[in-house]
């Protein structure tokens, strides 16, 4: 999703001198009154429960809200599998190249965070053309009941055409393992939306950034970007924030004074997606097979971030404390970490752009193939070519995207995964 508007920007005269304008101060939402109570009640509260709260609160989460328009123009952003079918159809490539080189064993795919189902049926479309026969079961996993309607009544059709099982699961905990099958996992824009904590290195340690409310007076409020929260630090280094500081050699280097963005629901969730791969029958990497293979696309890098925590409304960034609940969060993803998580269990490639990945696997030539079908001048012709640009645009999405992958079956003397070959080891 392409997340490059300007963000909203406070009145910081406003702010300064105390003044509540109704103009640029919004109503309290209903996730934004359970936040102020519980700081009220217990003192201020970590990164991560302000966004599990926001994104998803069982009623008013931003995810759980049918009335919450999320995905295409229309919603609050766009994903590279709104953009183009190509996209999954690229990536279902992948999968069943990986698949092909393994004992062909029945097929399992499985997506963390299917959205609208758009992604999945793409790639399915792809899997049902090479491997149709061979096709179980797909699992999802999904919270929001909202968007398992809309997964359902766009994957039904599919499900019952090729005679597999459709099942949807709350937690990545919940897929049931299988040593009868290769398993598929691709995770599109879901390690961005987990609960992270923010700490900072001081001299006293590892301490913790919070969210608290905002001072009454009005110097207190001068630099805060919002009227009704500010960010405060851990009076001294508690459990968490020391836990967390230790919890990658990295982070031993960092400076005093740096801060960090560490998730360790991601952590765990990629130590349990390497536990579905491993073949637990073949050595350690980097000689290890494995049972299946995953691609994680996301925003990020292979180091931690800092500041990356942001919102976003109707396609603009905006204040990530700017009306709880109605908007989408998101912080970089640090794939260095994801793959510490999993090395000792399967072989990680990259990552690498997301723009290097589809080049590499022909996007272009799949993109020509069909404007000369549909005729090198037409309107649908010049739809496909700008569609893939932008995929691939490495000022847009084809840079700011990147993609890990995990298991796989190409050996380790070939060099690596294709077409991850040079990109740097995770």
């Amino acid at each position: 999703m392409l997340r490059s508007c300007r963000p909203k920007i406070w009145p910081s005269r406003a702010v300064r001198h105390g003044l509540r304008l109704l103009s640029s101060v919004p109503p309290i939402t209903p996730v934004e009154k359970i936040i102020i109570d519980g700081i009220k009640a217990t003192g201020p509260i970590p990164f991560a429960t302000y966004m599990q709260m926001c994104l998803a609160h069982p009623t008013h989460g931003y995810y759980m809200n049918p009335q919450h328009p999320i995905f295409g123009p229309k919603g609050d952003f766009v994903t590279s599998p709104e953009v183009s079918s190509l996209f999954g159809e690229v990536l279902g490539i992948w999968f069943m190249s990986q698949w092909m080189q393994s004992a062909k064993l029945p097929i399992r795919v499985v997506e963390l965070g299917p959205g609208r189902g758009t992604l999945m049926h793409d790639i399915l479309r792809v899997v049902a053309q090479f491997g149709g026969d061979r096709l179980v079961a797909v699992h999802l996993v999904e919270t929001s009941p909202t968007l398992r309607a809309l997964q359902e009544r766009r994957l039904s059709p599919s499900a019952l055409k090729h005679e597999f099982a459709l099942q949807w699961h709350d937690s990545v905990d919940q897929i049931p393992p299988s040593s009868d099958a290769y398993t598929m996992v691709v995770a599109h824009e879901f390690f961005d939306a987990l609960p992270f904590h923010t700490i900072q290195k001081t001299e006293l340690g590892w301490q913790e950034v919070l969210i608290a409310l905002a001072d009454a007076d009005s110097s207190a409020g001068a630099a805060e970007p919002h009227p009704r929260f500010r960010y405060v630090l851990s009076p001294q280094p508690t459990a968490a924030s020391t836990l967390l500081g230790h919890s990658s050699p990295r982070f031993n280097d960092v400076p005093v004074g740096a801060r960090l963005e560490v998730s360790p629901a991601a952590f765990k969730i990629a130590r349990t997606l390497g536990t579905i791969l491993a073949d637990a029958r073949t050595p350690a990497p980097p000689h290890a097979c494995s049972r299946g293979c995953a691609l994680i696309v996301d925003y990020g890098a292979a180091h931690a971030a800092a500041q990356s925590f942001r919102a976003i409304k109707a396609h603009a960034l905006t204040d990530p404390l700017h009306a709880p609940g109605t908007c989408d969060l998101t912080a970089n993803v640090d794939f260095a970490y994801l793959a510490e998580a999993v090395r000792d269990l399967v072989l990680v490639h990259g990552p690498l752009a997301q723009g290097a990945f589809l080049a590499r696997m022909g996007l272009h030539e799949r993109v020509e193939a069909l404007a000369v079908r549909a005729g090198d001048g037409d309107d649908s012709a010049a739809a496909l070519r700008a569609a893939a640009q932008r995929l691939v645009d490495p000022a847009g999405m084809g840079g700011e995207y990147m993609m890990l992958a995990l298991g796989g079956h190409a050996a380790a003397d070939a060099g690596g995964v294709w077409p991850f070959l040079d990109a740097p080891a995770g």
